[in-house]
């Protein structure tokens, strides 16, 4: 009889989804006037004290303030089983479009932060909310290896065809990670990790990466690009 070894990520795979899940939340927002009166906007996950929460700052909306009748929420559990908690932005990272926000009520399970050299060839998984409340609070694990580790922007021929964005990103150029999985735009906010450990090796990203990297495109691609944690790491820590 012929057996299949299975590598050791796929086998541990299953077991590092069911401990994560309960520290995947989506992030929206919440106004007892609007139909509906609530949005979800995008995926975050519980870090640090188990009362603060990861996510893109581009998840954030800009309407959010004490002026208007729009509150910043986090959903919490998944299907019919959801807690709605009030939250509160901590800090703000725009060159990285990294966010952590404070949420209220008792903690909940955070993810460890990796310090972790990242290669290329790596297999990764990320778990979140793809397109939204579309798909329902249900989450969606994909994986795929880290395809490429390349810079956040890429040089043109000529500044004219460059976005402001994206000459900004030249003058202070950092990488990002590649993956040859596809992330959809609720999936913004979700964590990459390791399959064998649940540790947090890079946040997804859907909107910065594309902006300034493929802004020469006509019709951007299906590529799915993720901010190192080290930018998270450091955000986290600024916090007083």
């Amino acid at each position: 009889m012929l057996v299949i070894a299975l590598p050791v990520s796929a086998a541990s795979l299953p077991d590092t989804i069911a401990k994560i899940k309960p520290s995947i939340v989506a992030i929206g927002t919440y106004n007892r006037l609007a139909k509906p009166t609530s949005k979800i906007l995008g995926t975050g996950f519980i870090i640090g004290n188990g009362k603060r929460v990861a996510t893109n700052a581009h998840v954030i909306p800009a309407n959010i303030s004490k002026q208007n009748k729009v509150r910043l929420v986090v959903f919490v559990g998944q299907g019919s089983n959801i807690e709605m908690r009030n939250a509160t932005i901590a800090a703000v990272d725009k060159t990285h479009d990294l966010a952590i926000l404070s949420l209220s009520g008792s903690p909940l399970p955070p993810l460890n932060i990796s310090s972790k050299h990242v290669r290329e060839g790596e297999l990764y998984a990320f778990t979140g909310f793809p397109i939204g409340a579309v798909l329902g609070l249900h989450p969606v694990t994909h994986r795929g290896i880290i395809s490429s580790i390349t810079p956040v922007a890429t040089p043109a021929q000529s500044t004219k065809t460059l976005s402001i964005k994206q000459l900004k990103a030249l003058k202070n150029p950092y990488r990002v990670y590649q993956l040859d999985a596809t992330a959809y735009p609720g999936n913004s906010g979700s964590p990459v990790y390791d399959p064998k450990t649940g540790q947090v090796i890079a946040v997804i990203n859907k909107v910065l990466v594309k902006k300034t990297k493929e802004s020469l495109l006509s019709n951007p691609s299906a590529i799915t690009y993720a901010i190192p944690a080290k930018y998270l790491k450091a955000l986290n820590s600024s916090i007083k």
